[in-house]
């Protein structure tokens, strides 16, 4: 019994799920896996039923936890159990693990790293996972930045921090009643100019420039900020997944409340075995799958890995858009703070477009950038299920296929030779043992493009996601040509009686 705790306690790899083990078989819960009415391997979803399912929302708390090393704690709240719980990281990576023990077969998304490393130029790169204490560029611990007890809200979009040299601190509003509120938008600017040329910025790098541990590095802000946002892409995905949805972990997860939610969640898979398992189907798969299922799996990976790599590459240019965006507030910010003092009304007019350029930045960072995210999310969860199932259950199919016409040789070799009745009798043994083996996995490779195909189903049932997010981009473009002439309006009052 302590053998199989510990080894429940393992960080399985995503391309090799485990074996679950089944010495102590439990009922499986009759709410779960029922044969649904029809051909049960096609999916009868659409996509507004599929978003229905649940909305989670992930907030960052502002406090940090911990006596000795801090951590980061999340409010994760779900629309469906009318739940409000605290979630830490680590938390969400016995979910996941817990996800892959028992859906070795589904599509589970990855989880965003622990931690990020430095590159050129400032930037930041996803990293690995180390420890239990969050770390930051350069693996230095976020407290020694001075990120203590709160996040400055709301964070500045991730990619308008992608500029050479530093972040600065956002500029005092401008003087006037008119002047909005541009710390509401723009969080912080990338902008080094406005303390001037002999201030010492955290996270700059040219001549002179220090790492300063007074100021919060906008890096690490945006690492946080980002983490967040991908712990609530992962998080809806799992929600809305029809097999994820009905499961006890996943309910565990949103709505227990109690100390130790990962023993919970551990305890919860233990003995019950995986999908392959409690599936009233996995026996018949075979029966349900299209004859030309190995060509229909093969179109379908080459298909989606080509959508993966244009959304991509969509996504890369909406975030140099948003990008564009906040550096251009930021830029009109600089110009309207020179007119200050000779043109007041002026300076004003500039914090006005600043402030509809951020506006415009934020709108699509969310409606465009966060949602192309999470699309990609998905099909790269579904490109990793394809190696699963290529590095796992066909793999290790095609290896006892291969033992086993190893110990039928060995058999002919030994029969030819009139070995003694019980080494033959052992051999016999251990090539009935292979054989349910094979029959074991033969199964389990069946059911495995069973789930494949459902999969591929559930990612044409996002498709037309695509259509509202390019809808939502088109019309934040629209709005802000439209607001243009009324915004810069004022400026030509100003100086047409100057010509």
């Amino acid at each position: 019994m302590n053998e199989r705790h510990r080894g429940q306690d393992r960080v399985w790899p995503a391309d090799s799920p485990p074996a679950p083990q089944v010495s102590e078989p439990r009922a499986p819960d009759s709410s779960r896996m029922q044969m649904p009415p029809g051909n049960p391997l096609l999916l009868s979803l659409t996509l507004q039923e599929l978003l229905a399912r649940d909305a989670v929302q992930v907030e960052l708390i502002p406090e940090k936890k911990g006596l000795f090393l801090k951590h980061v704690e999340y409010e994760v709240s779900s629309q469906r159990f009318k739940s409000c719980v605290y979630r830490r990281y680590n938390d969400f990576v016995v979910f996941h693990e817990m996800l892959l023990q028992k859906f070795p077969y589904r599509m589970v998304p990855a989880l965003p790293p622990k931690r990020m490393l430095g590159e050129g130029r400032g930037q930041a790169s996803w990293g690995s996972r180390v420890g239990d204490q969050e770390r930051c560029l350069f693996c230095r611990p976020l407290e020694s930045s001075g990120y203590h007890h709160s996040i400055p809200d709301p964070v500045r979009p991730q990619a308008a921090g992608r500029r050479a040299g530093g972040l600065v601190r956002l500029l005092q509003p401008l003087a006037g009643s008119r002047a909005p509120p541009l710390a509401l938008w723009l969080g912080e600017l990338s902008v080094r100019e406005a303390l001037g040329p002999e201030s010492e910025v955290a996270g700059a790098r040219g001549p002179g420039s220090v790492w300063s541990p007074r100021v919060l590095r906008p890096a690490d802000r945006e690492f946080i900020e980002a983490r967040r946002r991908a712990l609530k892409r992962f998080i809806n995905l799992v929600a809305r997944h029809p097999p994820f949805s009905e499961d006890v972990v996943l309910k565990l997860f949103l709505s227990f409340s109690g100390p130790d939610v990962q023993n919970k969640l551990k305890e919860s898979a233990q003995c019950v075995g995986d999908e392959f398992m409690n599936c009233k189907l996995a026996a018949r798969a075979k029966d349900f799958l299209p004859a030309d299922i190995q060509t229909q799996f093969a179109i379908s990976r080459e298909l989606i890995r080509n959508i993966y790599n244009s959304f991509h590459k969509l996504r890369d240019r909406a975030e140099r858009m948003v990008s564009r965006a906040i550096d251009n507030a930021a830029d009109l910010l600089i110009f309207g703070k020179e007119l200050r003092q000779a043109l007041k009304g002026l300076s004003v007019e500039f914090a006005l477009l600043a402030d509809k350029a951020a506006q415009q930045g934020k709108q699509e960072e969310n409606d465009v950038v966060e949602k192309l995210n999470l699309f990609l999310d998905l099909l790269q969860s579904y490109k990793d299920l394809c190696e699963r199932h290529e590095k796992g259950v066909l793999h290790k199919h095609q290896r006892a296929l291969h033992k086993y016409s190893l110990m039928k040789r060995q058999m002919t070799s030994a029969a030819a030779q009139n070995r003694e009745p019980e080494c033959v009798e052992q051999l016999e043994s251990r090539i009935v043992e292979q054989e349910n083996m094979i029959q074991t996995m033969e199964l389990r490779n069946y059911f495995s493009l069973y789930c494949l195909h459902q999969e591929t189903q559930l990612v044409h049932v996002y498709l037309p996601l695509t259509s509202h997010i390019l809808g939502a981009f088109v019309s934040s473009q629209i709005q802000g040509h439209k607001e243009q002439p009324f915004l810069q309006q004022p400026f030509l009052q100003v100086w047409q009686p100057c010509g």
